[in-house]
């Protein structure tokens, strides 16, 4: 992976990139759709690239499960798997780790852990899961880290950051394929020191890239930001910075300004199956009954599939009626929002016009749909 900065914002910490994988080039800032087992629900990956998505997310946890990383490799590996071709960032499994906290026995060694599918007992490692990830074949991977619950005692905290960091160390040893990034992941709640340790553990051992980890689980705004503008000052800047698992338009609107390169989040993907379109001037719940004959389309500035073909009115009659095609028409529209969104972010950026962007930007949601 070769990263390359194309511009930085004056006067602030903004900046647009390229990120070259072995399965082709995407911009940065980046907005990534969660495809958990090796597909983004209700969608094709013909759809995503219509959309304009250049690279996805997929999950080592729910893949080794189910249908089991041997398979993926035996067939070929994850791209040729699910049929695509563009680049992959898989995670550690951490997080879902994490998730399981009533089912898991946590070591030294890594965690044992019971599976939310059938009950069976397994255990990933930072080993472990280096070898998946390897197995599954993509682009960048991502270290097995520690995510500590919000909120957390310090002192539980900082021996979750120790893990994170011993971890970290056994996954740069355990990686062998030189064709993929390895990413290191930042951890230390919202403690700004523990955060500083964990990233200046975290650079001495020379990433390919860094991830802000423990974010977005339940914490407001402004201590979310708080913690990026602090941990960020001790990431190297000609590396990527990935904020994993936020995704509200405005928090990455908030969190590029700050610095961070890559996002993503199943916000899009699981707001469209619940009814919830992004549009420019703030999100609409189609099922609303003001909707029922309306002809025009979600938004007027977006060209997407569903926005060339199909109006409010059909969308809202597809969800009230749980037709299946609900799920894939919304779903389209919201991914091209926010690919659109991320495009007209770093044009913003690169015309050095990012603070006039934020103010139409927040107008326009003020302003409200019409």
């Amino acid at each position: 992976m070769e990263f390359r900065i194309t511009h930085k914002a004056a006067g602030g910490r903004a900046r647009t990139g390229e990120v070259q994988t072995p399965h082709g080039l995407f911009e940065t800032p980046v907005f990534m759709p969660v495809g958990t087992q090796g597909s983004v629900k209700a969608v094709s990956p013909e759809d995503l690239t219509d959309a304009g998505v250049k690279v996805i997310l997929a999950n080592t946890y729910h893949l080794y499960l189910r249908p089991g990383h041997p398979v993926i490799g035996r067939l070929g590996g994850l791209h040729r798997f699910m049929n695509w071709s563009g680049p992959i960032l898989t995670d550690s499994g951490g997080f879902q780790v994490y998730s399981l906290t009533p089912l898991r026995t946590l070591t030294d060694h890594g965690v044992t852990f019971q599976s939310h599918i059938d009950g069976s007992r397994h255990f990933i490692g930072p080993e472990e899961a280096i070898d998946i990830q390897e197995t599954l074949g993509a682009d960048i991977i991502m270290a097995f880290d520690e995510c500590a619950p919000y909120p957390s005692e310090y002192a539980y905290v900082q021996r979750s950051v120790s893990l994170t960091t011993s971890w970290a160390r056994r996954c740069l040893e355990r990686k062998k394929r030189d064709d993929q990034a390895l990413f290191g992941i930042v951890q230390g709640g919202m403690y700004a020191d523990l955060r500083e340790i964990s990233a200046r553990e975290l650079v001495e051992m020379g990433f390919d890239g860094y991830a802000l980890g423990g974010l977005s689980v339940g914490e407001d705004r402004a201590t979310r930001e708080r913690v990026i503008r602090e941990t960020i000052d001790f990431l190297p800047t000609e590396k990527p910075v990935y904020l994993m698992g936020v995704g509200t338009p405005e928090d990455i609107l908030e969190a590029v300004t700050l610095g961070v390169d890559m996002f993503d989040c199943v916000m899009p993907t699981r707001n469209a199956r619940n009814g919830t379109l992004f549009t420019t001037a703030g999100r609409m719940t189609i099922k609303n009954a003001r909707y029922a004959e309306d002809n025009r389309p979600v938004d007027d500035g977006c060209h997407c599939y569903t926005c060339a073909n199909y109006s409010r009115a059909y969308l809202r009659h597809l969800f009230m009626a749980r037709e299946i095609l609900s799920y894939r028409l919304n779903t389209i529209h919201n991914l091209a929002y926010y690919s659109r969104l991320m495009a007209d972010i770093r044009t913003a950026i690169r015309e050095d016009r990012l603070t006039e962007y934020r103010a139409t930007f927040y107008g326009l949601q003020e302003k409200g749909l019409g």
